[in-house]
């Protein structure tokens, strides 16, 4: 594929990495626009909101993909790989530092109210927002990594595989019994 005056956006993310393993750092920031935003989620809520530690283990996913392309094997799926990446810095996070399960580190989410919208909706979410993150944080980290890779990132149920290092009907099961724990915090809601 060749470079366009657009640049890299028609590329795919494994075009990409052939790219930046030929040279071709401007590369690097097309995947930078595709993944930071989703990876920097899927931090903050495995490291338990804290967004000292998100943006630190952020910059290391991204300075291992520019410093050494070459351990990409661009035969394989780029998404699984990064999160693969992110995980295995989350698992060497929690090992560091021994986290305590349910610790919360300060962070208060704050969610603007529009004048335009329903006041007692947005109230409504905002509750149920931080009720689920309240009850992800009380999950272990197998469990609360399967549904936030599944439920908020949006992976299929293969790919959490490949990232979790685990079959295809454990990460089935853990999805199963997180759904199970969030759905008794969550009651109060009334989902259906």
């Amino acid at each position: 594929m060749k470079v366009t005056k657009e640049g890299f956006k028609d590329f795919s993310d494994e075009q990409l990495m052939l790219a930046l393993k030929q040279g071709e750092k401007l590369a690097f920031n097309e995947l930078y626009v595709r993944y930071s935003d989703k990876l920097y989620g899927y931090l903050l809520k495995m490291l338990w909101y804290n967004e000292v530690r998100a943006q630190d283990l952020l910059q290391d996913v991204f300075t291992k993909i520019i410093t050494q392309p070459h351990l990409f094997d661009t035969n394989r799926n780029f998404k699984t790989w990064v999160y693969t990446i992110a995980a295995n810095l989350c698992k060497n996070e929690f090992k560091r530092n021994e986290v305590r399960k349910g610790t919360v580190n300060g962070v208060e989410n704050h969610f603007a109210i529009s004048s335009d919208t329903n006041l007692e909706k947005e109230v409504n979410e905002r509750h149920f927002r931080e009720a689920l993150d309240e009850a992800l944080l009380k999950l272990d980290t197998k469990h609360r990594e399967a549904f936030v890779l599944k439920h908020i990132d949006g992976l299929s149920i293969k790919e959490i595989a490949d990232i979790m290092g685990a079959n295809e009907g454990t990460v089935k099961s853990r999805l199963f019994y997180a759904i199970k724990k969030l759905s008794e915090s969550l009651q109060m809601f009334e989902l259906v």
